[in-house]
């Protein structure tokens, strides 16, 4: 008897976007997954063997790559952050867009000149440097999971890399967007072993990617 399918997906602003689209998918969680007070993590599936984890966006790229889940859903910006070897992302899902910014206190940039080092505040290091670098300006790049709109503010770095959807709490915390890494939308993504073992999962690729056709289309 073959184990059952792990579908990773991330908790926050995807999710609400995606379960319709998993869905119409035929991936549709039990009846606990919606209930707020659960602590449940892991969920069965309506009508199949597959089972649903719900863990931190960052934590979907790893248990997908890692093999412990053989399927997810989670934003580009995650993809690029860890550009890990197991990770394929075959399907555009075409939901939960927005972008990772570079953003400082409004006025900063009249202040101050060409520089050569700065210290930024994200939970995007790699991305962060590599944005830099490209800039010639090295970045120490000072890791927070959250409130990140604080940093400058604070002393703790003079710019933020974060994702920015209408820029309303870039504004209301003082801070302008000045530039663009990243446009981010959010994907399918599979483990490579898996999809060249289990046939399960390619044909979930391929629903899914026929549903995000159709609903490109649209």
């Amino acid at each position: 008897m073959s184990r059952p399918l792990t579908f990773a997906i991330p908790k926050g602003r995807i999710l609400d976007e995606a379960l319709p689209l998993m869905a119409r998918a035929g991936v549709v969680p039990e009846a606990e997954f919606h209930d707020k007070k659960s602590r449940a993590l892991s969920f069965a599936c309506e009508g199949s063997d597959m089972r649903l984890i719900r863990v931190r966006a960052f934590d979907v790229a790893t248990f997908v790559a890692h093999g412990a889940a053989q399927i997810g859903i989670v934003g580009s910006d995650v993809i690029e952050e860890f550009a890990y070897s197991d990770l394929y992302a075959p399907v555009d899902l075409a939901i939960g867009h927005c972008r990772l910014s570079v953003a400082e206190p409004v006025g900063a940039a009249e202040q101050e000149g060409r520089v050569s080092h700065l210290r930024v505040a994200s939970k995007y290091p790699n991305l962060t440097r590599k944005h830099f670098e490209g800039l010639g300006i090295q970045a120490e790049v000072v890791k927070l999971n959250g409130a990140m709109e604080l940093a400058p503010g604070l002393g703790l770095a003079s710019r933020i890399v974060d994702l920015v959807s209408t820029g309303r709490t870039l504004k209301d915390n003082g801070l302008v967007e000045t530039s663009i890494i990243l446009d981010i939308s959010a994907r399918l993504i599979v483990n490579r072993a898996a999809l060249k073992t289990d046939e399960r999962v390619g044909a979930l690729v391929d629903r899914f990617r026929a549903l995000a056709q159709q609903q490109q289309a649209a």
